[in-house]
């Protein structure tokens, strides 16, 4: 059997656990209840590799996890992986070196479920979620860490814990999507008056960031996870939504024509919005004062946030949202400590008293 009959690195842990990783625990540790999957980083994660994505950190990877009640047995476990795992399996090498160790050890991540979210997620998540917690979380760090393919599960806390995940709760959802609108509200009219006066370039630019804004809005709306840019598009293809002209807004001459398919592609989140049942004006595009140009409503961002009533959520400044929508930088957004130091900052907004800070 050669890697060329597997077409993603997913297979190929389905596979390497099928036939390898499986057996040596049935046959060593019988009765012990584990999750096999293909969690953590990498794009096979999220099914997106190519043959481009084997040059590294691609390969006989493994995510083993068993229930808290085990934890005891996990030292042995990876001792007995150590031990007995093959040299290669498909042709591929079974240790080998990663970006992140360069020690040439086996990929086979072994822990338990509550372990490999602290790990992941950088929180402890035996008792759930609070707002702060769910507002620092990027999409990316949610996928990796409940995201991926399942191969094998008989723990009890997975599925917990894959269902914790699966979305926002309703009211951070709230708070989420009335940021995202005032995002787009504070800039959306400037693509137009840049370009009036002679900045071509920065209309443009502003252009691509509202583009961004409406995809990042469009998943919070389809309750995805938002996966890092690198793959955003294409996870974007696959929301259930009609066409929204973003590349249309993207490659227009005319900041007009940037304009209205943005103003399109916004209809087009306001109707899905209307469908989840959440408060909605009849058109979020309206015209910017006296001006020849165009902006969403004001007044949305507004008319979410007023029907919350988590008293955190409450406090917090109207328009911050999750830490996606106001961090953009790749060494802090996929570093757990360093996301965990910006949660002072929101604890900060609640100290002030003063959602408007």
């Amino acid at each position: 059997m050669l890697i060329m009959s597997y077409a993603t690195g997913a297979e190929v842990s389905r596979a390497f656990h099928r036939e390898v990783v499986g057996p040596l625990l049935a046959r060593h540790r019988p009765g012990l209840r584990y999750a096999a999957a293909r969690l953590g980083s990498g794009s096979d994660v999220l099914g997106y590799d190519d043959e481009t994505s084997r040059d590294h950190d691609w390969g006989c990877r493994l995510t083993v996890l068993v229930d808290e009640p085990d934890a005891d047995a996990v030292p042995s476990l990876r001792e007995l992986l150590d031990r007995e795992l093959p040299e290669t399996f498909l042709d591929l090498p079974v240790r080998f070196a990663t970006s992140w160790d360069q020690s040439g050890s086996h990929q086979v991540h072994i822990e338990t479920v509550m372990g490999f979210a602290a790990w992941r997620l950088g929180l402890d998540v035996r008792d759930g979620l609070s707002v702060v917690d769910w507002l620092s979380l990027p999409g990316q760090t949610i996928l990796e860490t409940a995201g991926g393919p399942v191969f094998h599960d008989e723990t009890k806390q997975l599925p917990g814990l894959t269902a914790l995940l699966a979305r926002y709760p309703d009211e951070v959802e709230r708070y989420v999507v009335s940021a995202g609108w005032r995002r787009l509200s504070q800039w959306f009219p400037m693509v137009g008056r840049t370009a009036e006066r002679g900045q071509d370039v920065q209309s443009r630019l502003l252009t691509a960031k509202l583009a961004d804004d409406l995809m990042h809005l469009a998943f919070v709306l389809c309750r995805r996870w938002p996966p890092y840019r690198k793959w955003r598009e294409r996870a974007f293809s696959e929301l259930p939504l009609p066409p929204m002209p973003l590349r249309e807004a993207l490659a227009a001459d005319t900041w007009r024509d940037r304009e209205q398919a943005l103003a399109e592609s916004a209809e087009i989140l306001a109707a899905q919005q209307r469908a989840l049942g959440l408060p909605t004006p009849e058109r979020v595009i309206v015209p910017f004062w006296g001006r020849p140009y165009r902006t969403v409503d004001e007044s949305l961002a507004g008319l979410l946030h007023d029907t919350i009533t988590d008293p955190v959520l409450k406090q917090l400044p109207l328009g911050v949202g999750n830490i996606e929508q106001w961090v953009d930088n790749v060494d802090v957004l996929s570093h757990a400590p360093r996301r965990a130091a910006l949660m002072s900052i929101y604890h900060a907004w609640l100290t002030t008293g003063d959602p408007a800070l």
